[in-house]
């Protein structure tokens, strides 16, 4: 991952409610900034980074994620003091997300479809990173150049915010799953779980792990992650026979 410094604060954007903002930096690109100091607290950040670049390594599309370095004094002409507070909570390294400029929000309602296979690879991902957050109601799926985009992965990895870390929760069938807004449109998820279950190597997984800054992690280790994931990936898994179930 790329880092980056904000140079610019441009607007806050309140669709969320951890209140990320647009803002420029100094490559001259436009990024959704995710903070650290916002409610979620840090493991939300590092659950985008875990979910979002194992996303990329599988090759489903995800906006480009890079390190936001912030002083807090870009946002000085903000009046809204909740923003000033947050800002002033996040100096040092954020999480920015690639703007994508004129995209559009999926919505089930107005289509199109998205392609079958693709949507089964989708439920397969969030069932493997037990994302609680693509439903009907929160898609976190954007339209951009014909394409379906999968954002916002911060409310993947949710035994994060469970004291104590829940009993097995490694090898759990992740029965949310069934919410999953792209559950109708997906063929086999068994089929899915072939291609991609191969292709999440240790190799694959210790990168992801190592892409997250120590900073985020608050004296865990990246093998931490390396290890959930590649239990949740011994056979047979449990969470794509629950989502092939789900789906028939």
């Amino acid at each position: 991952m790329r880092t980056v410094a904000a140079t610019r604060y441009v607007t806050p954007l309140r669709e969320g409610g951890s209140l990320p903002a647009l803002v420029e930096a100094d490559d001259d690109g436009l990024y959704v900034l995710k903070f650290r100091g916002a409610g979620q607290g840090r493991k939300a950040l590092v659950a985008e980074v875990v979910a979002g670049e194992l996303a990329r390594a599988l090759g489903l599309p995800v906006p480009e994620l890079v390190l936001v370095e912030l002083d807090p004094a870009i946002g000085r002409a903000e009046p809204d003091p909740e923003i000033q507070d947050l800002l002033l909570a996040s100096p040092g390294t954020n999480l920015g997300v690639d703007f994508l400029p004129g995209a559009l929000p999926f919505s089930p309602a107005a289509g199109p479809e998205p392609d079958a296979g693709f949507a089964a690879e989708v439920v397969w991902l969030d069932a493997l990173v037990t994302n609680v957050d693509r439903t009907p109601q929160n898609p976190n799926l954007l339209w951009w150049h014909r394409r379906l985009w999968l954002i916002d992965h911060g409310a993947a990895l949710y035994w994060h915010h469970a004291s104590p870390h829940p009993v097995d929760h490694e090898r759990s069938r992740f029965e949310a799953i069934r919410g999953h807004v792209l559950l109708p449109y997906a063929s086999s998820i068994v089929d899915a779980d072939a291609r991609l279950s191969p292709r999440v190597t240790a190799e694959v997984l210790a990168g992801v792990a190592a892409a997250v800054p120590p900073a985020w992690l608050d004296g865990d280790e990246p093998e931490r992650y390396v290890d959930y994931l590649g239990r949740r990936l011994e056979a047979p898994r449990a969470f794509a026979e629950e989502a092939e179930h789900a789906r028939d």
